[in-house]
């Protein structure tokens, strides 16, 4: 059996160190072949044949020189940016937003349309995609991978959408439709998910491989990551936290006719909004009553605290199930909420449960869905280009 074994332990072994070359010269940026070795603990001898191969495959590219003391320069290397693209998109029912980056990670274009005139869902994404990879300067073949962000439930068996209720338009054989389209991967992950993905890779759960991501806006949701990955549930429903049998709201029997289930009543963005009157807050979205609430200083802790009651009773329900060490708050109001939100939350969750997670407020202010699907679909490529290194 060992013998049938060793003809392929120099293949898997150049498969592993292309691949820790490849992740190094992302994470540090241009090396030299020593540098490499070093780094690796590779020979001088086997670390430029590595680069040799890399090079071969337009996987590497030489970017420079350094100097150094007696004899030639050394050449500097790096990963070809344009060995492959991705595009990233977030879909609203209002508007979609695409940015195409590099296999580096770069975003080199971004595009953002209306959707509101259209009931036309894969022509907003055949033109989304198509003007962010050419505003990157990128060929549509040359993109390896689209991952689209929606609302709504996605099916881990089909990948298809399954239901989005603000997203009346998109439908079963969507992802069909935009794979033939396209004619490149097409994924689709629920929106709130992939915030989580950009909170753990550069937000407020970095290291943490398991957290709870509550989303606060329009509408309320939940992602879960155990053990570093995803929890999408059988039907994809895992995180449909506004569907929460909660005290304070009437619940939906038929969840068919769009009616507002009960958490979602209690603690989505309508409901703040109509508290922020209660208090005497003007008119205006619930995220800006937030603000204003703690602008107010002391006058503005009781509409705070009510706000985190109700929040609480949803991140309470998750927590006493999942346990989890971190709950970020994120969406409108868990961004505008800040640290005077995210520690009324904590406190009022670990007055009525027996568990104690950490509470804080998201740490990415700026599109964490289009951040969320760019690394989803990052990951993936790295995979697929980065695991084809050896011939």
């Amino acid at each position: 059996m060992s013998a049938t074994r060793l003809p392929g332990t120099p293949r898997l072994l150049r498969a592993l160190n292309d691949r820790a070359a490849l992740e190094l010269l992302l994470e540090q940026g241009p090396l030299t072949r020593a540098r490499i070795g070093e780094l690796t603990g590779l020979s001088k001898v086997t670390a430029s044949q590595l680069v040799e191969r890399l090079e071969e495959r337009g996987l590497v590219t030489r970017v420079g020189e350094q100097a150094g003391g007696r004899g030639p320069n050394a050449q500097l290397y790096a990963v070809r940016p344009g060995s492959a693209y991705v595009v990233g998109v977030d879909v609203g029912p209002e508007r979609v937003v695409a940015a195409c980056a590099d296999i580096t990670g770069t975003v080199a274009g971004r595009v953002e349309q209306s959707t509101k005139d259209t009931d036309d869902p894969v022509g907003v994404v055949h033109n989304a995609v198509v003007q962010a990879a050419s505003s990157a300067g990128a060929q549509l073949s040359s993109v390896r991978r689209i991952v689209l962000g929606t609302p709504g439930l996605v099916d881990p068996g089909t990948g298809d959408i399954t239901f989005a209720f603000n997203l009346p338009r998109w439908h079963r054989g969507l992802l069909a439709a935009l794979r033939d389209d396209l004619d490149t991967p097409v994924v689709f992950e629920n929106d709130v998910n992939l915030a989580a993905v950009a909170e753990a890779q550069s937000g407020a759960a970095q290291g943490m491989s398991d957290f709870v991501l509550v989303w606060i806006g329009a509408g309320v949701g939940l992602a879960i990551m155990l053990g570093g990955r995803l929890h999408h549930g059988s039907s994809g429903a895992a995180g449909e936290i506004g569907y929460l049998p909660v005290p304070g709201a009437p619940i939906p029997r038929d969840v068919s006719r769009r009616a507002k289930p009960a958490f979602q009543q209690v603690a989505g963005a309508d409901a703040i909004l109509a508290l922020a009157r209660e208090h005497g807050y003007p008119d205006g979205g619930a995220a800006e009553a937030v603000k204003a609430a703690i602008a107010a200083g002391t006058a503005g802790g009781p509409m705070l605290d009510e706000v985190a009651r109700r929040l609480a009773l949803g991140v309470a329900s998750t927590c006493v199930v999942l346990d989890p060490p971190l709950v970020v708050l994120a969406g409108e109001v868990g961004q505008a909420g800040g640290a005077a939100l995210a520690e009324r939350v904590q406190h009022e969750v670990a007055a009525i449960t027996l568990v104690r997670p950490r509470v804080v407020p998201t740490g990415l202010p700026e599109e964490p869905i289009l951040r969320g699907a760019l690394r989803t679909a990052l990951d993936a490529v790295r995979d697929e280009v980065f695991g084809s290194t050896v011939g």
